[in-house]
This record gives structure tokens, sequence and C-alpha cells, in this order.
């Protein structure tokens, strides 16, 4: 029997040198408001929001990055087309390292973070199945 629960992925974690530059670059970038929070643990961290309680997230928190874009690339769903986030992305501060690429669920981008964490902007095709 194979495992396949409705989503592998549950949480991710995002190391960055400066929580506070990398929150407002974040929540420039993709539009939102992520949570600082100082009371889960020795260390603050921020975390993106989700739709429903048990949707599936993550946070940023203080450490220390994989080297430039040699870390796993977490993909984040853009709040509007693929094309404008890139933009955001590179005007933060961060550089974009690919052209859009589409598959069938949607299209993508790479783009590497100011701390060096390999970052996929993610559109979803309107027909792909979420």
């Amino acid at each position: 029997m194979t495992f396949m629960p409705d989503h592998f992925t549950v949480w991710v974690e995002i190391p960055v040198t400066d929580l506070e530059k990398a929150i407002s670059f974040y929540n420039g970038v993709f539009k939102t408001e992520l949570k600082l929070v100082t009371d889960m643990g020795p260390n603050p961290l921020a975390i993106f929001p989700a739709k429903d309680e048990g949707g599936v997230a993550g946070h940023l928190y203080p450490g220390t990055p994989a080297e430039r874009g040699a870390g796993p690339t977490v993909h984040l769903a853009c709040p509007d087309s693929l094309e404008e986030t890139m933009e955001r992305f590179a005007k933060a501060g961060g550089e974009v390292v690919s052209d859009p690429e589409a598959i069938p669920a949607g299209r993508f981008a790479y783009g590497i973070d100011p701390d060096g964490n390999s970052v996929g902007m993610f559109t979803f095709s309107p027909d792909a199945r979420r």
C-alpha cells in the first residue's frame, strides 16, 4: 500500500540571516503578512499565512541558509501573475534566475532570495487540480 496524504509536504522552514529584512522581502514580493511569533521555541519566527488552519505553510527563522542556491527549492504561490511576482522579487533584492516554465499544473520561475535561498514562484493553471 502506498501512503498518499492530501499534502505530502506539511511544513517548510526557510533560514534567513536577518528575520526583519526577510519578513519585509517576502511580505512585499508575495503581497502577504507573515505573522511574527516569539513564543514557539527558543527563536522568533515568521509564519506564512494559510487560508485554512490545516493548510500547508511554513516559516522563516533565524538560521544559516545553504550556500547560494544550493539548498532545496521551496515553491510559493504568486498572489497575481507570475510576471508581476518576478518583477517584485527582483526589485526587492532577489535575483530571478530562470524564465517562466509551463507545466500542466501551472507556471513557475526560479529565484534566489537575498539570503541565497532557492525560491520557486508558482501560479496554478485555471483547470489544475489542487
